[in-house]
């Protein structure tokens, strides 16, 4: 027996193979922690619920006495292990005594699991696949029907999914966030089909730019699918014939036309960091270039929208954190690299 047993997930929707691991952490421990990634996420097809309605989600499928052992702790994504693997451990220490006996409570799916391993000193529990359902399956099925067809569509998979969960997706349907979710998966699985017969899964670059003045930021929101409308750092693909810096002066420029010289830009680079988490697009592998410029005190440079963005702003540093939920994929994480917005 234990005295706190974890389990970790995104719960994307949760579904009947969560439920048992979850039954087990609750047999072999009083206290049970629930961690659930991808916490302050914008919305996605990948993501699309925010960590409370996953944790009501996971309460509404269990009976009233085992929700009162239930802790859910919500851990957002920081695209770095080492740094996410310490968030973990600091939030268990905050809802456990010094010296607690704890197990993690987990499955080894795929690559993906590889964090179960991350924990020396936790004892692992390691459960054989619970069933045939994945979140996956349920998102694809969900996101392919309409408002009216939701049901029917996710029928077949009905008998492994809580009533609870089918009633919120059910609900949730009906709200403006199914259909520009919707609108966004049917993107992305379009983007997905027209690469499929390449002779290996491609690898993008792109490059962003992370320009401060003033204490202030260069944001724009997105104008297209994915991320509509979301808040982005200037950016975009590299092009054939450019290099990363080229393709950063360009996409910035395009975006925001903010066409400062040359040797200005140069004057103002910080740094230059790649972000390569494999995980970090839904386009596919994606790796980054990110340039941090700052101007100090100079006058803002006029900018204007244009291209992919809707709308561009300076926005002050010290309210970037308070939009973490806003963010288009991980450009929040890139902010906090260069500017260091969380504590982490």
């Amino acid at each position: 027996m234990y005295d706190t047993a974890l389990l970790i997930g995104r719960f994307e929707p949760v579904h009947s193979g969560h439920l048992a691991l979850l039954h087990e952490a609750l047999r072999v421990a009083p206290q049970v922690i629930v961690v659930v990634g991808s916490a302050w996420q914008a919305r996605s097809p990948k993501n699309p619920f925010t960590w409370q309605e996953r944790e009501a989600m996971l309460r509404d499928a269990l009976p009233p006495a085992d929700r009162s052992r239930m802790q859910v702790l919500p851990v957002r994504d920081y695209y770095n292990e080492a740094v996410w693997v310490q968030a973990v451990r600091q939030g268990v220490a905050q809802h456990t005594q010094t010296g607690a006996r704890i197990a993690l409570v987990g499955h080894f799916k795929d690559a993906t699991s590889s964090y179960l391993r991350a924990f020396p000193g936790w004892a692992l529990i390691d459960l054989p696949r619970q069933g045939s359902m994945d979140a996956t399956t349920i998102r694809d099925a969900y996101f392919g029907a309409t408002a009216t067809t939701v049901d029917a569509a996710l029928a077949p998979l009905a008998a492994q999914i809580p009533a609870s969960t089918l009633g919120q997706l059910q609900a949730f349907a009906h709200t403006p966030h199914y259909a520009a979710l919707q609108e966004e998966w049917r993107m992305l699985r379009g983007y997905r089909q027209a690469w499929s017969a390449a002779p290996y899964p491609p690898v993008f670059v792109t490059v962003d730019a992370v320009l401060r003045c003033q204490d202030h930021v260069l944001l724009i929101r997105r104008a297209h699918a994915p991320g509509k409308g979301q808040i982005a750092v200037p950016g975009g693909f590299i092009e054939q014939r450019e290099t990363v810096w080229q393709s950063c002066l360009r996409e910035l420029v395009e975006e925001t036309h903010c066409a400062l010289p040359e040797a200005h830009m140069r004057a103002a680079l910080q740094s230059v960091a790649v972000f390569d988490h494999p995980d970090r697009s839904q386009r596919g592998r994606t790796i980054t270039h990110a340039h941090y410029f700052n101007l100090g005190d100079a006058p803002f440079p006029v900018v204007q929208a244009d291209d992919d963005a809707m709308l561009v702003q300076w926005t002050r540093i010290d309210q970037l954190a308070g939009m973490e939920e806003e963010f288009f994929e991980d450009h929040f994480h890139m902010l906090d690299h260069f500017l260091h917005l969380t504590d982490a």
